[in-house]
């Protein structure tokens, strides 16, 4: 590579250092964070899963498949139970949400967030006890409101004065007494992508600390003693590695907790301190383990309550992209490998951005790897890209693979199990993929394929 053209490709590679062009880079290496805990290179150097071979995988499922290390969801459910053992830990479904996936965090003792009447669907079609799901959203129609109450949901967080008044409308008419969280907008700018922080005054989710709204609606609800109030929430936004916007976070509705105290002598007896826990996309990311979040969390919350003499109240949090995005990839089959003029080499693979939006959507950045065999040619500066007719259809947007790259190879992106499913469309008309779950050398489809048909049975032109 000529001089002028290595600095014209670094000056596309986003957070990576010139230093991390320079280090030698092995090709067929699997770095541990990014990859499924039971992901490894077999003698072939093809990728194998729980014991499982991707050629063998691609030959049955097809390509493109998400593929889920069971053993791994599961592990990281029991680590988070773990390091909050007097806490509710809550699965974020907007993550990605199946029925077996259901099953799997609640045998696993794990409660269920779901923010539609899609997700509540899937989640009590699966069998999740009513009182262990938390319904989340910022507009939440009167149908799901009302299928909420009737299912008997653990719990509410309201986000609007219209939807405490619809929703107490409801318990007047049912004669209940739904249990809620108030949504504080808490005013911390999370260190991530603007449109995952979801704290600052000016967005759509919440009631405003700053404003006084916060205040208002907890009072609204004790006065009009129709809902019952347990505490209040906050979430400051997601892929999220500095506990720093926690602990803001946490002073200030431990404090408005206070002044709730105080202007009603009632002390709320639950606290949500959200979710967003980063997980390790690239080398450059260094997440947090859920023991060190647990334990920062609690140092905050402890230290909080005894400056405003507050008892210190049930805790919940609500991972998600922390336990289901490591613990899938990706597989891809490359169809064309495309060198234009010495800039970059484009490697297309049989999905995109329909079944990943989001390097589209927050310039995230994720790695690659040749999953159905060694390799041991130069590495090359390549950009996974997909097959839709967009410039901006990228999945990798700079990554190093084997000069020897081909059509027919594998290829496979780690860390794809938080929102590429859950986000997935049928952009240009291309089915979503299926998801595979693999545990202990077994495969089994727990979200299948779709095909044209489906897409065709919905139009009625």
């Amino acid at each position: 590579m000529r001089a002028h053209e290595a600095g014209a490709l670094h000056g596309d590679i986003g957070n990576r250092s010139p230093a991390w062009l320079r280090t030698p880079v092995d090709v067929n290496a699997l770095v541990p964070q990014l990859w499924p805990r039971h992901v490894a290179r077999g003698p072939a150097g093809a990728l194998t899963v729980a014991g499982l071979d991707v050629r063998d995988l691609a030959a049955e499922f097809g390509t493109p498949a998400y593929v889920l290390d069971e053993d791994d969801l599961r592990g990281r459910c029991r680590e988070f139970r773990a390091a909050f053992p007097d806490a509710d830990v809550y699965y974020a479904g907007k993550a990605f949400l199946c029925r077996a996936v259901v099953r799997m965090i609640a045998e696993e003792g794990m409660f269920l967030d779901v923010c539609t009447g899609g997700e509540l669907a899937t989640a009590l079609s699966a069998g999740m006890p009513a009182e262990r799901i938390g319904f989340h959203g910022n507009n939440k129609s009167v149908a799901e409101l009302t299928r909420a109450v009737d299912a008997g949901v653990g719990r509410i967080i309201v986000d609007s004065f219209a939807e405490i008044d619809r929703l107490s409308e409801l318990a007047r008419e049912r004669g209940v007494r739904p249990r809620v969280l108030v949504r504080v907008t808490v005013g911390v700018e999370a260190h991530t992508h603007e449109f995952i922080a979801t704290a600052h005054e000016d967005q759509k989710f919440g009631f405003s600390l700053a404003g006084g709204a916060a205040a208002a609606a907890a009072f609204k609800i004790l006065d009009e003693d129709v809902l019952e109030l347990r505490g209040l929430h906050s979430h400051i936004g997601s892929q999220i590695f500095d506990a720093s916007g926690f602990e803001v976070s946490a002073r200030r509705v431990l404090a408005l907790q206070a002044q709730i105290r105080d202007a009603r002598g009632v002390e709320l007896p639950e606290l949500d301190l959200g979710g967003g826990f980063g997980i390790a996309y690239t080398t450059q990311d260094d997440p947090a383990s859920p023991h060190d979040l647990a334990k920062r969390l609690r140092k905050i919350v402890d230290g909080e309550c005894a400056a405003e003499n507050l008892a210190v109240p049930h805790l919940s949090v609500e991972p998600g992209r922390a336990i289901v995005g490591p613990a899938v990839f990706t597989l891809y089959q490359v169809g064309t490998v495309k060198d234009v003029d010495g800039i970059r080499t484009y490697v297309s693979v049989d999905g995109g951005m329909s079944d990943n939006i989001r390097t589209a959507l927050y310039d995230a950045s994720y790695s690659a790897t040749v999953a159905g065999r060694a390799s041991t040619a130069e590495p090359m500066l390549a950009r996974v890209v997909g097959k839709h007719c967009e410039s901006g259809d990228i999945v990798v947007k700079d990554e190093f693979l084997p000069a020897d790259v081909q059509p027919g190879d594998l290829v496979a992106v780690p860390g794809t199990g938080a929102y590429c499913r859950s986000m997935a469309s049928n952009y240009n008309h291309v089915p979503r993929p299926p998801v595979v779950a693999v545990r202990d050398g077994r495969a089994r489809l727990i979200v299948r394929r779709e095909t044209e048909d489906d897409l065709l049975a919905l139009d009625v032109g």
